[in-house]
């Protein structure tokens, strides 16, 4: 008797601390993902164009978010492509944002958006303009844009073809180019000059290496502009 008792309590116990196999706990909820808004297209100023004034509308068409998260943006305007002489950057509610700019200045802007988690898009596609200045008959070209290798990138072949765009809202001047190459980022030779080609294979190139070059952009006006230096390094 006292056998059964002390069973039918032993097995109340286990009951009790669950260990009746009976329902797992349950399984909490995912966490939902928070998905980054649409990257903004621009409007206005448009690629190349030259302003006649310098109070501009800077407009861009809106972003989405699917989250359905209320959506900012941040308009960055500098003085070169490489956005390290920034001029003005700016958070907006809207698709418009008035800014007040220098004559007579190249200009390069680009627009992300923010939603309200504080997750962003990439930076929009970067346009380029002139601010027309009184008296200025030649303006100075943009500054070339990178095309290939693109930024730090690793390079596996023995030599690599450099290759970059540049414009001129002075659409009749004829570019030419200077490319400087070197692995002294403070003091680059020059290995080609005054080219008309967006490109220039390099020399033989050194394993585990980093090279740096740079283009200069010139009208044939006596205008010239000297691009950022770039990078890339050998395997």
């Amino acid at each position: 008797m006292k056998k059964t008792l002390y069973t039918l309590a032993l097995s109340i116990f286990i009951w009790s601390c669950g260990g009746s196999g009976g329902e797992d706990t349950p399984t909490p909820p995912p966490t939902s993902t928070n998905n980054a808004p649409t990257v903004p297209t621009l409007v206005y100023p448009t690629n190349n164009l030259l302003c006649i004034n310098n109070v501009l509308d800077f407009n861009w068409n809106a972003s989405t978010d699917s989250d359905g998260d209320t959506i900012t943006y941040q308009v960055q305007v500098a003085k070169d492509a490489g956005f390290t002489q920034l001029t003005h950057t700016v958070t907006e509610s809207t698709t418009l944002r008035t800014l007040s700019l220098e004559k007579g200045i190249a200009y390069y802007w680009r627009v992300k958006a923010t939603d309200s988690k504080n997750l962003s898009s990439a930076y929009s596609v970067t346009n380029q303009f002139y601010t027309e200045g009184e008296g200025v008959s030649n303006y100075l070209p943009f500054s070339p844009i990178l095309v290939a290798p693109t930024l730090n990138s690793i390079v596996t072949s023995t030599t690599v073809t450099l290759q970059w765009t540049a414009d001129d809202v002075n659409t009749t001047d004829i570019l030419t180019y200077d490319v400087y190459f070197g692995t002294d980022r403070a003091n680059l030779s020059i290995a080609l000059a005054d080219q008309t080609e967006t490109s220039f294979e390099t020399p033989t190139l050194t394993a585990s290496t980093t090279y740096y070059w740079n283009v200069v952009v010139k009208d044939g006006q006596g205008g010239q502009t000297i691009g950022q230096i770039w990078n890339f390094v050998t395997d």
